[in-house]
């Protein structure tokens, strides 16, 4: 084999080996994607997604309901609320009125069943996106002035 054909055989051979390894880092990265909506953005689409996703907003005032096993409330972008399940220990800070997100799946009933949930660590934190999407809402404004 002449050596023009020899560098064009390596050259061919190593496009396809990374070829290949970015075709994994691709398929690895998209099963580990995790996607943000708000109240709002669920209520507006049209198909829930069947994947897991991420969702945030305000836990509504009088919407928590405890039992042995499990936690049921609503997050809300003051628009629209959505109902959570979820099963296992909540933060410490988990409390009405908090800012929280939830990682998990929503249920063909329209319920989200969370596996995690994250709750503010401080009182002058709020995770970045339940922020963006409240930062508009007249009554996110209002509660915020609030001593």
């Amino acid at each position: 084999m002449k050596p023009k054909h020899q560098r064009l055989v390596f050259i061919l051979s190593a496009l396809v080996i990374i070829a290949i390894a970015v075709g994994f880092v691709l398929n690895n990265f998209k099963d580990n994607l995790v996607f943000f909506y708000s109240p709002s953005d669920i209520h507006a689409l049209e198909d829930l997604p069947s994947s897991p996703i991420r969702i945030g907003g305000m836990v509504m005032e009088n919407s928590v309901v405890k039992t042995d096993s499990s936690l049921t409330f609503k997050v809300t972008d003051f628009e629209h609320a959505i109902e959570v399940v979820h099963e296992g220990d909540v933060p410490a800070l988990f409390r009405e009125g908090q800012g929280v997100v939830a990682d998990g799946v929503m249920r063909g009933d329209g319920v989200f069943e969370a596996k995690t949930i994250l709750a503010k660590h401080d009182e002058n934190y709020m995770p970045p996106e339940v922020a963006k999407s409240l930062k508009d809402k007249e009554a996110y404004q209002k509660m915020k002035a609030r001593p």
